[in-house]
């Protein structure tokens, strides 16, 4: 169909009209970004973006990311015409129970929808993390002749994107890296909520982001389709990072709200909504208007959708003739299948009373696991000789040297979360990302999202309590696991010994659905003998019983995570060691505990046994839930000090003898 002035004119205001009448009749929602930006959006789907409306999930496609979340309507207009499973009536439904256009875009929820997005910044950095896959994927697989990964990724990102320290972090990034398939519209209208941005954002943006490193061009008009059109093109012919900043207009139209912040978070009201359709030639009525023309120039996107994939797959099949092994590989990682024999030569480690720390052990299992699956990539936030994180044998991921697979996220926390979750949901990589366990709040943002949406990152948080020692409690983490915890979805492992540790990583690897923490100690712990103790793999069901001590049932149970389980052992053995039945349980993971049927938690934890001890270097906070209101709760209720780990353990009561003498009143009660 060809696209004429008209019918380009028309379609945009079909996009912008759209979505002021699903605001308008939810009675909720934000029509300033997709009034605005309506043009943008029409560019980038038009002009350049390549997808399947039929298959979102098609490898080849181009990426698009609406950071400003808020304006989701815009993406579902947008997903609507064009063809995806998604229905006029949802559109009508905007932000209602059981509908898939909610208030924000939510990856898994809506199809087409590539990250959820809403909390500013995060779609930014998220995008970043994207082409970073991408460039892996390029330089790893793609041939002279035989460009078979050659997407981009687009984003419309905002003022308040600019504003959040997460999209600074995650830009800083992408310019040292050269990221040239990222490509960024910056709806510069000028408008925040509070009102007109130079409240409180007046830096030169644009500088900013030269000094980033990024290509910047500005366009004038956010309503001039061909020349928001040439410098996308201009864009794609840079080597850099993009950022194409284009004069908008907050709720384009309205007669008395566009460019104010009035059009930003509420419904225009019928009136305003008419005004604007009069002063654009749009019709009043009907409301959720979309003519034939304009839905046939739309719909024209599922035949090409099919015939870009029919090209990509041709394009395959061509590269599998000439590189089968390639070929082979990476569909493999595209299709998220693992390797046969992927579990062998992973580290089993002897019993040891002096042990390691399950930080070291992490390490050593991280490169067995990258030995046999090279799609394993990530890093620390500048912490890496701290984390264990470093793939050995393996280059650093920089620009010319995009096949390595160890990251220099820098002391970017923040950025380095939302980019994990971008690579994670990008397909072709397993990323994971490391830092000390107190700088998780820095990433608390990303983490959130991560659990939310069901990305499968991994993150690796060392230092996990006051047994780092001597940086003192401004890095000893007390509260964190406690608030680790209270996210939902977020599957933590806190391992006992360096054999948990292998079992850890075996099901972080594997999940599909869901991110994972690895809860990891400074200090060295003693590796349990598992020919005595249950095996580590008991660690999969969150709880598991490590040994019953006495020759009848049990008196007591002690239980305990990470570094703290030897010391309920020796504290098991030594109460043994009186005529006392003591059952030992080894507590990695509340969350998986919790998903275990009934009949395996109580035999874990008996009804009947109500003396229970629970040992924790941290706040006990929700420990209750599994000791009962007559046990006892050994933790750490307030900040720790400056001094050796063996003087804190001890002068906070994380010792075998005070454990003993706990125990024993719990018995005498």
């Amino acid at each position: 169909m060809i696209e004429t002035a008209d019918l380009q004119n028309r379609s945009i205001n079909t996009l912008r009209f759209l979505s002021a009448d699903a605001v308008q009749k939810a009675n909720s929602g934000h029509p300033g970004l997709p009034m605005g930006c309506a043009a943008l959006a029409y560019t980038i789907w038009t002009r350049h973006l390549r997808f399947n409306p039929r298959n979102p999930a098609w490898h080849g496609r181009d990426r698009f990311i609406l950071s400003g979340g808020h304006g989701s309507m815009l993406l579902y207009s947008l997903l609507y015409l064009t063809g995806y499973p998604l229905e006029l009536d949802e559109l009508k439904n905007f932000r209602q129970w059981d509908s898939r256009t909610p208030g924000h875009p939510e990856y898994a929820l809506t199809p087409g929808v590539e990250v959820t997005t809403g909390p500013l910044g995060q779609g930014f950095a998220n995008g970043v993390g994207m082409a970073i896959a991408l460039e892996h994927l390029r330089a790893v697989f793609n041939q002279p002749g035989y460009e078979v990964i050659h997407h981009y990724i687009y984003a419309i990102v905002t003022d308040g994107d600019l504003m959040e320290g997460v999209a600074s972090e995650a830009a800083s990034l992408a310019g040292h890296l050269k990221l040239g398939r990222l490509i960024y519209l910056y709806d510069d209208n000028h408008i925040s909520i509070d009102g007109s941005t130079d409240l409180a954002f007046t830096e030169d943006r644009l500088k900013r982001f030269e000094a980033y490193g990024w290509q910047v061009q500005s366009v004038a008009d956010g309503n001039d389709v061909d020349a928001i059109d040439r410098a996308i093109q201009q864009a794609k012919a840079d080597p850099r990072p993009s950022l194409i900043a284009v004069r908008t207009h907050i709720g384009y139209g309205l007669p008395t709200r566009q460019d104010t912040e009035k059009a930003h978070g509420e419904p225009p009201g019928d009136a305003e909504l008419d005004g604007a359709k009069v002063r654009l030639g749009w019709p009043v009525e009907p409301r959720f208007l979309v003519m034939e023309d304009v839905l046939a120039f739309f719909r024209q996107y599922v035949e090409r959708g099919a015939e870009w994939e029919a090209s990509w797959q041709k394009q395959l099949a061509e590269y599998r003739q000439a590189f089968p092994d390639l070929a082979t590989e990476l569909e493999r990682r595209l299709d998220g299948r693992f390797p046969a024999g992927w579990e062998q030569n992973l580290p089993e480690f002897p019993a040891d009373s002096k042990g390691i720390a399950t930080r070291v052990a992490s390490g050593k299992v991280l490169n067995a696991l990258a030995q046999h699956l090279p799609e394993m990539m990530g890093g620390s936030a500048d912490l890496a000789p701290s984390n264990k994180t470093w793939i050995e044998g393996s280059a650093t991921f920089q620009p010319g040297a995009f096949q390595g697979r160890n990251f220099h996220f820098g002391v970017r926390e923040h950025g380095m979360g939302a980019i994990i979750n971008g690579m994670s949901v990008h397909g072709g990589v397993i990323p994971y990302g490391g830092t000390f366990m107190v700088f998780s709040d820095y990433m608390r943002g990303a983490l959130r999202l991560s659990a939310h949406s069901g990305y499968p990152g991994i993150w690796v948080f060392t230092h996990d309590s006051v047994g780092l020692g001597e940086d003192g409690p401004t890095h000893q983490p007390v509260e964190h696991l406690a608030a680790l915890r209270a996210i939902p979805g977020l599957v933590i492992f806190r391992p006992a010994d360096a054999n948990e540790v292998t079992e850890a990583w075996k099901f972080a690897v594997q999940r599909q659905r869901g991110p994972t923490v690895l809860a990891l100690s400074r200090q060295n712990v003693p590796t349990l003998d598992r020919q005595i103790f249950s095996p580590a793999s008991g660690l999969l069901r969150g709880a598991y019983v490590l040994a019953d001590l006495g020759d009848a049932t049990p008196e007591i149970i002690l239980m305990a995570s990470g570094s703290e389980v030897s010391l309920i052992v020796n504290a098991g053995l030594k109460l043994a060691m009186e005529g006392v039945n003591v059952r030992l349980v080894s507590f990695p993971s509340w969350e998986l505990f919790a998903q275990q049927d009934r009949d395996y938690r109580r035999a874990v934890l008996p009804p009947g046994i109500w003396r229970r001890m629970s040992v924790e270097a941290g706040i006990a906070m929700g420990w209750e839930r599994w000791v009962g209101d007559r046990g006892k709760m050994i933790s750490l209720e307030h900040f720790g000090a400056s001094a050796p780990y063996q003087v804190l353990f001890e002068k906070y009561g994380f010792t075998v003898e005070n454990i003993f003498n706990q125990a024993r009143e719990l018995l005498a009660g």
